[in-house]
């Protein structure tokens, strides 16, 4: 029963990150490839309209953008000082050498020091991770503010959408640390609840990142359907002076 019980966790622990991993994996072929199928696929359909919309509009709606920018990097800003706090915690309880609860005849798995261990440093890494990508999520975003804030400026769009989809980018990122964190959280109970609740993320997850919504065709700024008549019209008149000519 001992040999069950100490080696449970090299079977179980391995197929639930395996099926976490092998999730992600499949997600950012989708992504990269099938990015409508993916709801950030489609919130990045939304987010390239709404810049265009944002660089096209008068300097006194600009605020609007300035606010929608400020509120995502507070939020990322919030994110990512939880993440240290957490990671602070666990490198200060991890310092900590007497024994704790994890230790415990209840917990049904390898208890060894070494293994407790392991799950800190397992734990702490998925927290220093989110931490980062959340700090690089509120630079992008901060980028972007002052491409949106620059006065008189003939930036490209291409630019700010670069710099608000990245900051999405990281923000998810961080979101997907965050839930490895929560799986890694529960092996500490043992490695019946941390494979259970991979099996169970991965659906809920599927569920959440699936889109099957189409992609909404936004119409093209006024003052470009406008350039754009404008356009024709000049040719049209091109093609009849010549036409006339002849």
């Amino acid at each position: 029963m001992d040999f069950k019980k100490d080696y449970l966790d090299l079977i179980l622990v391995p197929s639930g990150l395996l099926i976490m991993f092998g999730y992600h994996l499949f997600l950012l072929y989708r992504y990269l490839n099938l990015p409508h199928t993916t709801v950030m696929g489609f919130d990045n359909n939304d987010k390239r309209a709404w810049v265009e919309r944002i660089m096209q509009a008068d300097k006194r709606d600009a605020s609007i953008a300035l606010a929608v920018i400020a509120s995502n990097t507070s939020a990322a800003t919030f994110l990512a000082t939880v993440s240290l706090t957490l990671s602070s915690l666990i490198g200060a309880w991890l310092g900590n050498s007497s024994n704790n609860i994890f230790q415990s005849e209840l917990v049904y798995g390898d208890t060894s020091s070494s293994t407790i261990s392991i799950k800190y440093i397992s734990l702490l890494t998925c927290f220093l991770l989110a931490f980062s990508c959340f700090v690089q999520s509120a630079r992008h975003f901060v980028h972007a503010n002052y491409l949106i804030s620059t006065p008189d400026s003939d930036i490209p769009v291409k630019n700010v959408e670069l710099a608000v989809i990245r900051g999405g980018d990281f923000w998810s990122l961080g979101l997907r640390a965050l839930y490895f964190a929560l799986d890694l959280l529960l092996w500490f109970f043992g490695p019946i609840p941390m494979f259970v609740s991979s099996v169970i993320m991965v659906i809920i997850l599927h569920y959440l990142d699936t889109n099957s919504t189409p992609l909404h065709r936004y119409r093209p700024p006024e003052s470009q359907m406008i350039k754009r008549v404008g356009e024709i019209l000049s040719e049209v008149v091109v093609d009849i002076e010549e036409h006339l000519v002849k």
